[in-house]
């Protein structure tokens, strides 16, 4: 059974920081795109970032570069987000998610989701 298991959301400033974990488990993704969406109150859910596990590529939205990076580690099976400088417009839950092929900013391409953590930047 795929499981991704998001973990360290919770409540920060406007210009602080959190780091977000996706521990995934029950298949190898050695061949899989990670990546990191998230969604607030009454939009639609939008691409963060993604990492491909085999050969490192990254890509960021354009509203987190700069401020996110997107990482892995293999002996742990575990994609991690660190997200400075957050801003209130950051405000949303974020969602780990796995994609064997397809275009990685489109959420359709990815077979299994975690069930995501709140992230909320206070002004």
């Amino acid at each position: 059974q795929v499981q991704l298991v998001e973990s360290g959301g919770g409540l920060v400033q406007a210009g602080g920081s959190l780091r977000l974990s996706c521990a995934a488990s029950g298949r190898t993704f050695s061949s899989y795109a990670m990546a990191w969406f998230r969604q607030a109150p009454g939009k639609e859910r939008e691409f963060v970032a993604s990492i491909q596990w085999s050969t490192d590529f990254i890509r960021y939205a354009s509203s987190v570069k700069g401020r996110f990076t997107i990482s892995r580690d293999s002996a742990k099976n575990t994609v991690y987000l660190q997200m400075n400088n957050l801003k209130p417009e950051d405000t949303a839950v974020y969602y780990c998610a796995a994609a064997l092929s397809g275009t990685v900013w489109l959420a359709t391409n990815y077979e299994y989701w975690g069930q995501g953590t709140q992230v909320t930047v206070s002004s």
